[in-house]
């Protein structure tokens, strides 16, 4: 009789347990997915969630990476760097929030600040999400600055890490037709015509190295 009560004892504990479990597993489920409404493209959704749990959590460095995300995302370039610079108080090497500061700056047209935190990136997450627009805009801004063999090397690590972005082949040619290395250049041209055949850019750049070439 002993041996029957304890029996109905556990399996009323199993199934209060799986209840209560049950329960606590669909009320996490009903709270907002940040991250997935940033994946589905509904950036205003992911921020005004993400500023919800910040305003709960200060310091979850999860609600700050998908905020900055969505910002960018949204073209508020400069919210963005001020909620990752909170955010970078909270944790100084949360490599996330280093490439959000380092994207934010380039669109803000600070190179040096972008520069900055895109080079830090390539260290704290050398193999990285986010590695390959990180190595294309630090590119860029070697483009800018007209510092061409840099833009080279850095537009040929984006190109090694997303080698199917036709667009990034053209401006790695540009940069390599800058520094009048013409035979490189033609070379990115035209992997980048590979890709998309109807590239402007890449067209045009083949034609001009085309004609550099036969002028000798």
């Amino acid at each position: 009789m002993r041996h029957s009560a304890l029996t109905l004892l556990g399996a009323s504990y199993i199934v209060a347990s799986s209840f209560f479990g049950n329960a606590v597993f669909a009320q996490q489920d009903t709270r907002p997915d940040a991250l997935l409404m940033y994946r589905n493209g509904q950036y205003q959704q992911a921020v005004q969630t993400t500023l919800n749990e910040i305003s709960q959590m200060p310091k979850d460095m999860d609600s700050y990476s998908v905020l900055g995300w969505s910002l960018l995302k949204l073209g508020r370039y400069k919210e963005a760097v001020d909620y990752a610079t909170k955010a970078l108080a909270v944790s100084r090497y949360d490599n996330r929030i280093v490439e959000i500061l380092g994207e934010g700056y380039y669109y803000l047209g600070d190179n040096v600040q972008a520069l900055k935190f895109l080079q830090e990136y390539t260290v704290l997450a050398p193999t990285g999400d986010r590695i390959d627009i990180v190595y294309y805009l630090t590119g860029e801004i070697y483009i800018r600055t007209g510092d061409y063999n840099h833009a080279d090397m850095a537009l040929s690590a984006a190109c090694y890490y997303s080698p199917n972005i036709a667009q990034w082949w053209a401006r790695l040619g540009y940069a390599r037709e800058m520094a009048r290395n013409y035979q490189l250049a033609l070379d990115a041209y035209d992997h980048a015509l590979q890709l998309n055949p109807a590239l402007a850019d890449a067209q045009r750049g083949k034609a001009r190295v085309q004609a550099a070439i036969a002028g000798g």
